[in-house]
């Protein structure tokens, strides 16, 4: 039996699965930058290559992965900039063998730049359209962030793993339960949730001559509009408050602005920064993580670890950002 899912993933199948569709490849198969799922370019003969996306089996269930085609759809329908699955036959999810997977067309472009007031100003307009989208509708098999339970069970994970050094157990189990006893604090009482796209960073943000591109919905979830928002901002707590002004300005043209979910922002950030810790611990399994990650299994990657942890502990202790109401 195969030790990760993509042992039986060749060249040979993956252009048997693009070619299942009707599109002939010219057998240029080029690997992308892509750890969870395997995401390849694809030459395709009398045409433009194509992007095919494999997903990790056992990973998401098919209504899983339809649901994420589907806000996709319904932002492109609103004229979102966002880049949506290839439709064959009415559909845009497909199986080959053990993998289901979807092609899309090739974009290129570049990062846009946090520092830029235009830039960040473009990128709230878009999120708040984005989010208008979302909220048509609720992700009944996707994930719902859920703060401090998210946190925990990204912790048991790592606890189970046997990656951490025995040696930083009783630190990291006494700061995850200090963490949580802040977090279940602010993320506390009625949220409104949406469909977001959940891994907002620069690396999933494309701009190409005007346009800009929001791509990769892969973590996409039930979840407030702050998790969409927070990974924006960069520097320190006077910049974060300037970064989020601009953004806002851009955002409430189309949506309120939810100030009221400021307080989420630590909590946001140390739930990535556990399960970041975590997804890493359930794929270290799968031949590519440790090549791409070789620092993870050192004592060094967790006692870093730690101290952002504890970082993050004193930071959940602070007053939350305000702002002006918009």
């Amino acid at each position: 039996m195969s030790e990760h899912p993509y042992s039986a993933l060749t060249q040979e199948m993956v252009m048997d699965a693009v070619e299942s569709l009707g599109y002939y490849s010219d057998a240029r198969v080029f690997p992308l930058n892509s750890y969870e799922n395997r995401v390849y370019q694809v030459g395709i003969e009398d045409g433009s290559p194509l992007i095919a996306k494999f997903y990790r089996p056992q990973r998401w269930t098919e209504d899983g992965i339809q649901e994420e085609h589907d806000l996709l759809h319904d932002a492109e329908e609103e004229g979102i900039p966002v880049i949506s699955p290839i439709k064959k036959d009415g559909s845009t999810l497909f199986r080959h063998k053990e993998f289901y997977f979807a092609l899309f067309q090739r974009r290129g472009g570049h990062a846009p730049e946090l520092s830029s007031d235009d830039d960040l100003e473009l990128i709230g307009r878009w999120l708040g359209r984005l989010h208008n989208t979302g909220s048509t509708r609720t992700f009944k098999h996707r994930p719902h962030i859920k703060g401090s339970d998210d946190i925990k069970a990204a912790a048991e994970t790592i606890l189970s793993s046997g990656l951490l050094p025995d040696d930083y157990r009783p630190a990291y189990e006494s700061l995850i339960r200090d963490i949580c006893a802040h977090t279940d604090q602010q993320y506390s009482g009625e949220l409104t949730t949406l469909r977001i796209h959940g891994d907002m960073h620069t690396g999933n943000l494309l701009l190409r001559d005007e346009d800009l591109y929001l791509v990769d919905f892969d973590d996409c979830a039930q979840g407030p509009a702050m998790q969409d928002i927070w990974m924006l901002l960069s520097g320190s707590r006077e910049e974060h408050r300037q970064q989020l002004m601009v953004i806002a300005e851009g955002y409430s043209m189309f949506r309120p602005f939810p100030a009221d979910e400021l307080k989420l922002i630590e909590t946001l950030c140390t739930r990535r920064i556990v399960r970041h810790a975590a997804w890493l611990s359930q794929r270290w399994s799968d031949p590519a993580f440790p090549q791409a990650f070789p620092w993870f299994a050192s004592h060094r990657y967790w006692s870093e670890h730690l101290l952002a942890l504890r970082e993050q502990l004193a930071a959940l202790q602070e007053e939350p950002l305000s702002l002006p109401v918009f």
